[in-house]
């Protein structure tokens, strides 16, 4: 409806009576409708009416005959006629002035129709992604149309609510304006566009820098959607490059709506990624197949997935967006779900394990020969272990237990228990320092039962069974030689326990009767590693650690197919670390309190978290950081240095002079992050403390307080994000893994917590696992399932099981 048509209608009237002479108003018509078209309008809220005013008003009536604009001025007339008719009409909200959305049904069901090729198809068919774009989509993991529609945005900006001019304040803003003028300005130096844009409030300037091309797009009275970021300069409103469209769009990209914000690389810019991902979702995404069983969609009130998809890119509203990432985050977990429920019936159920019997006199000579008592917390661990190990099932478990909680105590038990029964068993660690310091560790505790005889990669105890029990190491580090002999006397059953790295796995490993596989830290070994170690015996026993604590949903989400158990109490007299975050300028009290401490004859870590310099990563290198600290700041004291490109001998004799007290400060590289122990180091400073994230602060923290001194960590970061700074608020408060854990997920994704790519996990997109209520769901679902059809046979099924098929291909091995 036209606003303010008084003052033209009596002009009309005027000339009309004056046989359209041109001198019913000073100056002329056309000048008259110069200055009243804008303000008029912009109160126009539909297309056509628009396009009819514009092409009414953008007309020279001063070059007319008399005839023609005797036929303009009735056409006008008619016009405002017909406009007067719309004030009978309900007002329409401002936002109405945007050409509604169409439904998300109708739009998939339109475009199915034109869209070339299938969801496996290269996005090449995609109409405006070229050989080049290809390529810059292929570095985000796009490679096909399925791809695309499943490439998410990291968030929406809310541009949904239209204001008037008028009521512009700073922040993110949305309005509908006439183009009163566009021109290419320099603008901090550089060319770039500018604009006066109006309605009837009022008028605004906008800026785009850099885009002098935006000015030619802008024409002159055009009508146009502005979104974006309206800012102060100079005591008046600005939009600072906002998103614009043409009015006329009938489903607008980047404007009045929530507008969906992608990943990006170089090369691909936010309005192309934008308008080719919503070219994909409007062909492609109704020929995604809703795989989910219609009861288990009904019964979790989830929407259908192809406007599940459409939703979460370009959703209509609010609600619609949240109503999608449930939907889409319940599939991931409920695949996940059913992937490792059927790993576990896999491994359990395809073989019959072997059930060991439980010697009493032995496990009590071993706990009374401990230089401590178990905790409970130990006891009940121990119990489920033992209680499995005498199933005809294999033991598939994982034993989380916090830094320093005696994880390693338990699992001594468990393989004493298969090597009394005539098994072997197999210790993996990561690295070849935990290798070395697990086979110090286990062969001094069952020093304690028998008579050692023996070298570094070697042990005989007599006294423990009623044949010597043998204790070996295997690493990559060993001569040709040594560990060739060390396979035979596997092969040939003669070694009982075989502590290494990834070196137990090669293929030229094989164990006579492997009856018991320990995994530690085991988030550091991949899908075909922790196969490759299972595959050594005839269905062994598992069992899996971490000292990195999980959050007990997220570990029945990420192990389904492991049962779970939890050492959740240190053992008594350990202290809590004292931790600081310090600023930059703390700095030399941080080592004068280091040089106080090694004084006191105690001995401190540094870590650092690169190898090397880098350009693009603002850390200490840990080879720049020993040289200068040994030169400028700690000339006096020893220094080693330790990462994970100095050879296996320099590793070993670096940890071996530091745990013998050679050395007074260890700097490292994050290898030290698991396992090392030095009980007599009472601090550990950490550089660039914003780049790691909770859990592995606190695995770095755990290194220190082993011994009985109060023991400090502290936090070196020189500009922290609000994010790191936020993660070095809770690690100086918390001393709790657990309480860390959830503080973890809920600041970083899964992927970044657990890497779930190198972990063998189907891709999380869209799932948070700090949503327990949908983990909850999507478990619950899953069990319910899998109860009642475990191999997904029945018709409702079927498209269930091939996308199962496609999710979880069968060629990738064993998941744990």
């Amino acid at each position: 409806m036209l606003v303010n048509t008084a003052p033209l209608l009596k002009i009309l009237e005027l000339e009309q009576q004056k046989n359209y002479a041109d001198s019913a108003v000073i100056g002329g018509l056309d000048r008259f409708l110069r200055n009243w078209a804008g303000t008029a309008g912009a109160s126009l809220q539909d297309s056509l009416s628009l396009s009819r005013f514009q092409n009414l008003v953008n007309t020279d009536y001063s070059d007319m005959g008399r005839r023609q604009r005797e036929t303009w001025v009735k056409n006008m007339l008619a016009f405002l006629a017909e406009q007067e008719k719309e004030e009978t009409r309900p007002a329409k909200a401002p936002a109405e002035a945007v050409p509604r959305l169409r439904s998300r049904t109708a739009r998939l069901k339109s475009s199915t129709a034109t869209a070339a090729g299938g969801l496996d198809s290269p996005v090449t068919v995609i109409r405006g992604i070229s050989t080049a774009l290809e390529g810059k989509f292929a570095k985000l993991g796009v490679r096909t149309v399925r791809d695309l529609l499943y490439f998410f945005p990291h968030r929406h900006l809310d541009y949904s609510q239209v204001k008037t001019i008028a009521q512009l304040t700073e922040g993110e803003q949305t309005i509908v304006a006439n183009v009163w003028q566009a021109k290419v300005s320099f603008l901090g130096g550089r060319r770039g566009t500018e604009a006066i844009v109006g309605d009837e409030t009022g008028n605004v300037r906008a800026v785009w820098f850099n885009q002098p091309y935006i000015a030619r797009n802008l024409t002159t009275n055009s009508r146009i959607v502005l979104s974006g970021k309206v800012s102060l300069f100079r005591g008046r409103l600005v939009f600072q490059s906002p998103e614009w469209e043409p009015v006329e769009s009938q489903d607008p990209v980047h404007t009045a709506r929530l507008v969906p914000v992608y990943p990006l690389t170089q090369g691909l810019y936010p309005r192309t990624v934008r308008k080719l991902v919503k070219g994909a979702v409007d062909l492609y995404a109704g020929q995604v197949t809703d795989f989910l069983p219609a009861v288990v969609k009904e019964r979790s009130g989830l929407l259908d997935l192809p406007a599940a998809i459409a939703q979460a890119h370009f959703p209509e509203d609010a609600a619609l967006k949240d109503k999608a990432r449930i939907r889409l985050a319940f599939d991931e977990l409920f695949l996940l779900q059913l992937g490792v429920m059927s790993k576990k019936r896999d491994w359990q159920e395809s073989q019959p394990g072997n059930p060991l019997e439980i010697d009493t006199a032995l496990k009590e000579k071993f706990l009374k020969s401990l230089p401590f008592t178990l905790t409970a917390a130990q006891q009940k661990v121990l119990q489920e272990i033992l209680a499995d190990l005498q199933k005809p099932l294999p033991m598939c478990r994982l034993l989380q237990g916090d830094v320093g909680s005696g994880k390693t105590v338990v699992a001594t038990a468990a393989l004493l228990v298969a090597a009394a029964n005539g098994f072997q068993g197999a210790f993996m660690a990561p690295t070849e320092i935990l290798a070395r310091q697990h086979f110090a560790t286990i062969s001094g505790l069952l020093a304690r039962l028998g008579e050692p005889q023996g070298d570094d990669y070697l042990c005989r105890y007599t006294g423990i069974l009623p044949r010597p029990l043998t204790l070996a190491l295997l690493t990559g580090e060993i001569t040709v030689s040594r560990k060739q002999e060390l396979q035979q006397q596997i092969i040939a059953g003669e070694i009982d326990i075989v502590i290494g790295t990834h070196a137990i796995i090669q293929k030229e490993v094989a164990f006579k009767k492997l009856g018991l596989a320990v995994v530690d830290e085991q988030h550091r070994f991949g899908v075909e590693q922790r196969s490759a170690l299972r595959q050594k015996g005839f269905n062994p026993h598992m069992l899996v650690m971490t000292a990195t604590p999980i959050p007990r949903t997220l570990a029945l989400t990420l192990y389904g197919d492991l049962d779970l158990s939890i050492i959740n109490e240190l053992p008594p007299g350990r202290q809590a670390i004292k931790t600081k975050w310090l600023q930059p300028g703390q700095r030399e009290s941080a080592y004068a309190f280091l040089r106080k401490q090694i004084a006191a004859g105690h001995q401190a870590f540094i870590i650092c978290p690169l190898i090397e310099e880098s350009e693009t990563i603002t850390a200490q290198a840990a080879v720049t950081e020993y040289e200068r600290l040994s030169q400028e700041v700690f000339p006096d004291l020893r220094l080693g240095l330790l990462h994970g490109k100095i050879n296996a001998a320099e590793k070993d004799d670096v940890m071996r002079r530091f745990h013998d007290g050679a050395v007074d400060i260890l700097v490292a590289t994050p290898v030290v992050e698991v396992g090392i122990d030095i009980p007599n180091a009472t601090v550990m400073l950490i550089e660039s403390a914003e780049r790691f994230g909770l859990s592995q602060l606190h695995q770095f923290r755990g290194r220190v307080g082993r011994g009985q001194a109060q023991s400090y960590c502290l936090l070196m970061a020189e500009n922290p994000s609000e994010i790191g700074q936020q993660r070095l608020d809770i690690i100086e408060k918390v001393q709790d893994g657990f309480v860390l854990a959830e503080e973890d997920l809920k600041l970083r994704g899964p992927g970044e917590f657990f890497g779930t790519r190198q972990s063998g996990l189907p891709d999380l997109r869209m799932a948070k696992l700090s949503d327990t209520a949908i983990l909850e769901l999507a478990r619950n679902e899953a069990t319910r399932l899998f109860a009642e059809d475990p191999e997904m046979k029945r018709a409702e099924h079927k498209l269930l099981a091939k996308e199962m098929a496609r999710v979880w291909p069968k060629n990738t091995g064993e998941w744990s």
